[in-house]
């Protein structure tokens, strides 16, 4: 069992779900990656090229802030600035945080963790993160009522065992715009009814204390502080709020629609825990692959900008190695795959995976997509 898997133990209520226990793919696929990085002597954490993007895109969304904030005084320059924002905090989401977070950017504890704090810059919570997404997602992902990252409310149905109601006929098409409001969400009610609560969706969650808490608070104090304080001293209220409103609608939107495009298609498996054992029959490892999709993956474009999200089987089998080795290590992947029957999901753009995302709302929201 993983450290991910031993800490949503401690985390959820009632018992941790369990996963069939073959461990012959994951051993024999570790095996080759581990000789892939010993004959080729590449790094899998510190990363030449991870601290080269971090600069770039540290600067762009410094350069992209400054000139909307100082510099614009016509709409026509800071409406694209204000995308521009929203496109690179999402970049530096995807990249710094996200490797950060999950303790692939680095050898080093403390360099992980200033990567990851990039995310409460941005207004987020990078303490809560590591538990929605670090344990809870990638331990549970596509298991109905375990992995939060499919709840949606009754806004949506995305797995065929959530309920559905009469209006998800037409998800496919009004969906699209909610995804944009991700960000303002958890910037500014999910992180704070999660410290209420002490909870992610069905499990328990230790609420910060002591230094994370002070973390917290104070990247929520920071972000409020660049994202409206000083904007305001310079603009009307109208202004800051209209484009804070443009730069997080592009980058909820780009988050969510990544995530939607990698878990929730027609290929990725939803699988339930068995009624006799209460268990997943599927191996750990397995389970990750078969719930999840590449797209996109000859694209160097594409992988730069997503931080590797491209690679999402990879990142899912290995989330502690740096996304820059995702390109050359997922052809180590595909063949493991293939050697032990295993399904290897790809959509060979990210054009192909949303319009797959849109041929599963659509049939999510039909009356004859019911759990059989």
């Amino acid at each position: 069992m993983t450290r991910s898997e031993r800490s949503c133990s401690a985390a959820g209520s009632g018992g941790a779900l369990k996963f069939l226990t073959d461990s012959a793919f994951q051993l024999e696929l570790r095996r080759r990656v581990d000789e892939y990085f010993r004959v080729t002597g590449r790094r899998q954490r510190d990363c030449w090229q991870m601290y080269l993007k971090t600069a770039t895109l540290i600067a762009g969304l410094a350069v992209s802030y400054l000139l909307l904030v100082f510099v614009a005084d016509a709409w026509w320059q800071s409406l694209p600035l204000a995308v521009m924002l929203g496109f690179v905090a999402a970049g530096v989401g995807f990249n710094i945080q996200h490797d950060g977070g999950h303790e692939a950017y680095s050898d080093h504890r403390s360099i992980n963790k200033l990567m990851a704090m990039t995310l409460d810059m941005l207004g987020g919570s990078s303490y809560f993160w590591r538990w929605k997404h670090g344990v809870i997602h990638h331990t549970y992902v596509n298991v109905t009522g375990h992995d939060s990252d499919l709840n949606l409310g009754f806004l949506g149905r995305v797995t065929p065992h959530q309920p559905r109601l009469p209006f998800h006929r037409w998800q496919h098409l009004y969906l699209w715009p909610f995804y944009g409001l991700v960000a303002v969400k958890w910037q500014f009610v999910d992180d704070f009814r999660r410290l209420i609560a002490g909870r992610i969706g069905s499990y328990r969650v230790r609420r910060p204390t002591g230094g994370d808490l002070v973390l917290l608070l104070a990247g929520k104090a920071l972000f409020f502080t660049w994202a409206f304080g000083i904007p305001l001293l310079l603009h009307p209220v109208h202004a800051v709020l209209l484009h804070y409103a443009v730069a997080a609608l592009v980058l909820g939107t780009a988050l969510s629609v990544v995530f939607q495009v990698a878990h929730c298609v027609e290929a990725a498996a939803f699988p339930l825990p068995s009624g006799t054992t209460g268990r997943i029959e599927r191996a750990w490892a397995i389970h990750q692959a078969e719930t999840t999709a590449d797209f996109s993956r000859t694209s160097r474009a594409v992988a730069w900008l997503l931080g590797g999200l491209n690679f999402q089987i990879e990142h899912h089998l290995f989330p502690k190695i740096s996304h820059v080795n995702y390109p050359a290590i997922s052809k180590v992947v595909e063949q493991t795959c293939r050697d032990f029957g295993v399904a290897y999901t790809e959509h060979r753009s990210f054009r192909e995976g949303v319009i797959a995302h849109f041929r599963w709302l659509r049939r999510m929201g039909m009356p004859a997509a019911l759990p059989g």
